[in-house]
This record gives structure tokens, C-alpha cells and sequence, in this order.
């Protein structure tokens, strides 16, 4: 009696004590991945700031391609990129109607100023050309500029300087040999002289940019005129101020 009776103070037993472990075991696994999951998410605007820099740095450095900028090698197409045709189409229309002012301008500047018999312009497949006298521009045999002409100059280069084109300046002579002991010793000389006085005015003492001129001197080499007359001889001594109607590549 007595024994049954200490069985029983034991009480029954409790078979789902286990639950308890395995709960706490899916809790913390439960937390586990909740922590993986957090920090497996990405800042999209810290991801975004981050490729930006990068982005910014390699571009920045020095290229590895010709013609590339910064380390990833990207062409600078505003530079290189060829002009759309519908671009380059407007842009020799702007050029041509610049060119076309320019020849009413010094048409009517020659007009007002009664310079007919010393400045010629007209509209060649070339370009436009303003033909200068050289006895307007010079003294027999010289290069250096008459006093009287920079006036004319002086408005020349405010019409050129509002054109974004190239300007090609040429000296020519008449087929007359130069006289011995004179400062030039052919007419090759003289012609290359007279244009770089005429460009050195511009550039110098006008403030031009030089990049846009050329500069050559042809002597006698091509004539308006045939060199039977003297007043032939006079149209072909001139020096030609010839605004180009195609930039140069």
C-alpha cells in the first residue's frame, strides 16, 4: 500500500517536454535568415551614388583608345561624331547666307566710298573674293602697308570677323622681272610679302585669330589678265582676300 502510494506522489510523466527545444530551435532559425535577408538588401540609392563615382572616376582617367575618354575607352562623340545630314545641311545654309551678306556689305561699302577702282569683289565657286589694288595697298617694289589703306582694312576686318570660316589672303604680281637692288629679289618674294603684311594687319593690330588665314604668295603665276597692256599688268598686281565657301579639313 505504502509503495503505491509513493508511486503516485511521482506523478505522470510528461512526454512533450521536447516541443520546447524545437521551438526555440525554429525561432532562432527564423532569425537567422531574418538577418541574412536584411543584409543581403541593397540601398538602391547608395548603389546608385556608388556607380555614379566610379562611373565618373574611370572616365576621368586617362583613355587607353584613341580617341577614347578615361580608362573605359568611350569616344567623345560630340567630337568626333559625324554631323547628322540634316546638321551639316543647315550649317552650310547658315554659312552660305553669311556669305552672301558679306558680299552686299562690301559691295555697298566700295559703292559709298567711291573705292571701284581699287577694290573688286565678286562671288566665285570658291568663295568670296575682294581683290585689292596694289597701288592702293603699296608703293612701287614695297610690302609695307600705305597709310591710306588701313581704313579700308580696318572695315574689312570688321565684316571678316563676324564669319566663322576660313580666309585665304594671296599676293599676285604682273610678269615684270624686279628690278635689281630692290628689297625683294623675284616677284615669288614680293607677292608672299604683300598678303603677309595684309594678314599681319589683321592678326596683329586688328586681333583676328590666326587659325583662321592662310597665306600665300603666287607672283605671276595666275593672271585676271593677260600682261600685254600695262593696265593689264595693273589688274594682275593685286593682293586677294578670298573667303572660302568649304572650311578646310
Amino acid at each position: 500500500m505504502r509503495r503505491r502510494n509513493k508511486r503516485n506522489r511521482g506523478g505522470h510523466e510528461n512526454h512533450e517536454r521536447w516541443l520546447i527545444t524545437y521551438a526555440d530551435l525554429i525561432t532562432l532559425l527564423m532569425i537567422f535568415f531574418v538577418v541574412l535577408y536584411a543584409m543581403s538588401q541593397i540601398d538602391i540609392k547608395k548603389y546608385d551614388a556608388l556607380a555614379q563615382t566610379l562611373q565618373h572616376q574611370f572616365r576621368k582617367a586617362d583613355s587607353v583608345l584613341e580617341q577614347g575618354t578615361g580608362v573605359m575607352g568611350g569616344t567623345d562623340r560630340a567630337k568626333y561624331e559625324t554631323p547628322s545630314p540634316s546638321d551639316a545641311k543647315e550649317t552650310a545654309k547658315n554659312r552660305e547666307q553669311a556669305l552672301q551678306d558679306l558680299l552686299h556689305l562690301i559691295e555697298k561699302y566700295v559703292k559709298d566710298n567711291r573705292l571701284e577702282k581699287q577694290v573688286f569683289v565678286e562671288d566665285t565657286p570658291k568663295g568670296i573674293a575682294i581683290r585689292l589694288s596694289d597701288q592702293f595697298l603699296f608703293s612701287l617694289g614695297r610690302a609695307d602697308l600705305k597709310p591710306g589703306a588701313r581704313p579700308v582694312l580696318d572695315r574689312m576686318s570688321v565684316l571678316l570677323g563676324r564669319l566663322n570660316t576660313t580666309i585665304s589672303i594671296q599676293g599676285h604680281t604682273d610678269n615684270l622681272p624686279i628690278q635689281p637692288g630692290g628689297a625683294f629679289q623675284d616677284n615669288w618674294g614680293l607677292s608672299a610679302s604683300r598678303a603677309l603684311s595684309v594678314l599681319r594687319y589683321f592678326v596683329d593690330v586688328k586681333g583676328l585669330e590666326e587659325k583662321r588665314f592662310e597665306v600665300a604668295g603666287y607672283a605671276d603665276t595666275r593672271p585676271i589678265a593677260k600682261n600685254d597692256t600695262e593696265a593689264n599688268r595693273q589688274k594682275n598686281r593685286r593682293v586677294e582676300i578670298l573667303v572660302l565657301r568649304q572650311e578646310k579639313e
